[in-house]
């Protein structure tokens, strides 16, 4: 998938001295003017004024973020989904239409909601005209979900063929687009059988998104999120239907499971008119959170998720009537939390992290309650929470002493991290925090490639000496004893949870063999075992490097599998290939371009976490006879 997209360039940049001579004044320096015979070339004619439509073409990035071509959940195809859904969602919010039905077929999306639907005569402007819609009026729709008037008008800028149906009271409009222009449009017409609602039928831009697949699975968790988020809501999914009756304890009794081994007490749950909270402690390190505003998925948590922990800390203390470290209380944590604001700000367009401060008050204060007032009804629960904040706390102090012993050792070792080879900006940094970048490399070689191409200001390198130790079934304190695991999570400033985070990406760049595969495994276990809301958050990814180069003098190809090569093979004559087996082979010149503009990553996403002890026991844990077995029948 592409992380980056080059932009063009911007229409209203001038070459040259913009100061226009009068004729008799001396000539510039040669480096502050434009070539010779240029000198008028900013005028009037360079002038531009773009519709907004054309505006989202040209800056895709700022109105739906990442392109990408449907293997990340991120992907913009993905957020084109989300836009149309989330109308759907606001016109139930609102009292209108208790269903959505969403089909996708050959990449071709369209969803019908039973809403009150658009009036037949803005159809066209609310799908046309940026800063046009109801999203506006307070009295329609207070808690919206939708982009604020951008939203479907981007997903009409960026298909090939988009189309729009309204139903109101028997009657209809419609109105047919191609790459937002109108083609076709029904201003009223009779439809005597068809409820209100609206229908958007869509199919992304191979222009603007190139080769891409709607992943199912992805989509499928979207709609079973906002059925969580809207009890009594019924959507559907090429005809599989998502309905939830608990709200977002379904949410995470679906992510962490009801086996009782996994979940120490009864998951505790609240919910009112402008909040909703479910929370429990599983087996396990660290935090992990499912945070939403207005029915959108905050990864990146913020104001609300804060004042959420906050307020866990605060009712557990009061009822206990003790002053409890925070660590101790939600080490082990994993919770749901929802809330609805009239006027959202997010940090950006995609809505990733909620920037309101004024919400934390009465955050903290209303789930402070409702945990005091849960736990006096649920003294097992109460009885089973003090025993692991105990616990906890126990494990802490013995933890200390060895966090302790480890920084001594490292300080006498080197005042720098031996490992890393770290950049200028990291996540947080205003300028260029976003790009921020770790690759974590086996050996030096590798790190070789990657150290002379990186750009030094956002790509960090850490050096793997050696293959990681298999952290599965290993309590926290061997990160300390282990000087490798030590240096890893001291690079990626997570020791104490993942707000220390320094960078945006970490990607795991191991060599195209089985050494190459075992380390990344490897590596997956130590932050599944220790960091696992590192990979619920979206952080961790891997790189994908070409495994084959065909070229000859003419033309050269970089393939990414056997397929690709063999199609290079038929169009390249006489070609040399060549077979990547490690990174060190690639020079540095040609690895430049696989860790750039175009780099190709892999979202390590986690589908429940309830699986993923599972899958960690059978292929980490000591049932040898089992996994051998499991290689020879499935060995290709």
């Amino acid at each position: 998938m592409t992380t980056a997209t080059a932009q063009q360039n911007d229409l209203f940049s001038a070459k040259g001295d913009s100061k226009k001579s009068n004729g008799t004044s001396k000539p510039a320096p040669a480096k502050k003017r434009a070539r010779k015979g240029n000198e008028d070339v900013y005028d009037e004619s360079k002038i531009k004024t773009l519709s907004s439509l054309e505006h989202i073409r040209l800056r895709t990035g700022m109105y739906i973020g990442r392109l990408g071509d449907g293997s990340d959940p991120d992907d913009g195809i993905y957020v084109l989904l989300k836009e149309v859904i989330d109308n759907a969602v606001d016109e139930f919010i609102t009292g209108h239409g208790r269903k959505v039905d969403v089909t996708i077929e050959d990449n071709c999306v369209r969803i019908r909601d039973f809403g009150s639907g658009i009036p037949l005569g803005k159809l066209v402007e609310c799908v046309s005209v940026i800063n046009t819609g109801a999203k506006y009026n307070d009295e329609i729709y207070q808690f919206s979900v939708g982009l604020n008037g951008v939203g479907t008008k981007a997903v009409n800028a960026l298909s090939d063929q988009f189309r729009v149906v309204a139903y109101r009271k028997g009657q209809f409009a419609e109105a047919i687009f191609e790459r937002g222009d109108l083609k076709k449009e029904t201003k009223k017409g009779k439809a005597p059988k068809e409820p209100d609602g609206t229908l958007v039928e869509f199919h992304p831009d191979p222009e603007i998104f190139g080769e891409f697949d709607f992943n199912l699975e992805f989509v499928q968790r979207r709609l079973w999120n906002y059925a969580c988020l809207n009890s009594g809501l019924v959507l559907a999914l090429n005809g599989q239907k998502y309905e939830s009756k608990k709200g977002l304890l379904d949410l995470l009794q679906r992510e962490v499971g009801t086996d009782e081994d996994a979940v120490t007490y009864t998951p505790a749950h609240f919910r009112s008119e402008r909040l909703e909270f479910a929370f429990t402690h599983v087996e396990g390190y660290g935090e992990t959170y499912w945070s939403f505003v207005n029915g959108q998925y905050t990864s990146d948590g913020g104001t609300h998720q804060s004042a959420f922990r906050e307020g866990v800390l605060k009712g557990v203390n009061e009822f206990f009537r003790k002053a409890y470290n925070g660590v101790d209380v939600r080490d082990g944590i994993a919770g749901a939390v929802a809330v609805k604001l009239m006027e959202p700000v997010f940090e950006s367009q995609t809505k990733n992290k909620l920037g309101n401060t004024d919400v934390r008050g009465w955050i903290v204060n209303d789930v402070k309650e409702a945990v005091v007032d849960f736990l006096h009804k649920n003294k097992a629960a109460a009885d089973s929470l003090e025993q692991r904040v105990a616990n906890n706390e126990k494990l802490r102090k013995d933890l200390n002493a060895v966090k302790k012993e480890a920084k001594e050792n490292a300080r006498k070792i080197s005042i720098k991290n031996p490992n890393l080879r770290d950049c200028k900006y990291h996540l947080g940094d205003r300028k260029r925090g976003d790009e921020s970048t770790l690759f974590i490399t086996e050996g030096q070689s590798a790190a070789g490639s990657i150290v002379s191409s990186r750009d030094p200001n956002t790509q960090g390198i850490f050096v793997m000496t050696g293959k990681p130790q298999n952290a599965f079934g290993r309590g926290k304190a061997e990160v300390y004893k282990n000087e490798l695991l030590f240096n890893l999570m001291m690079a990626l400033g997570v020791e104490d949870g993942i707000d220390g985070l320094r960078y945006n990406k970490v990607v795991l760049a191991t060599d195209a063999d089985v050494d190459g595969f075992h380390i990344r495994n490897l590596l997956l276990t130590f932050f599944l075992t220790y960091f696992e809301d590192l990979v619920v958050a979206g952080h961790v990814y891997i790189l994908e490097t070409p495994l084959f180069r065909v070229r000859n003098k003419k033309s050269t190809a970089y393939c990414y599998s056997e397929k690709e090569r063999d199609a290079a093979l038929k169009k390249i004559k006489g070609p040399e290939v060549t077979r990547f087996k490690g990174l060190g082979e690639i020079s540095p010149k040609e690895f430049g371009q696989f860790i750039g503009d175009q780099i190709k990553l892999v979202k390590v996403t986690i589908d429940k976490m309830s699986a993923v002890s599972q899958t960690l026991e059978f292929y980490m844990g000591k049932n040898t006879p089992e996994r051998r077995e499991y290689i020879m029948e499935h060995l290709a």
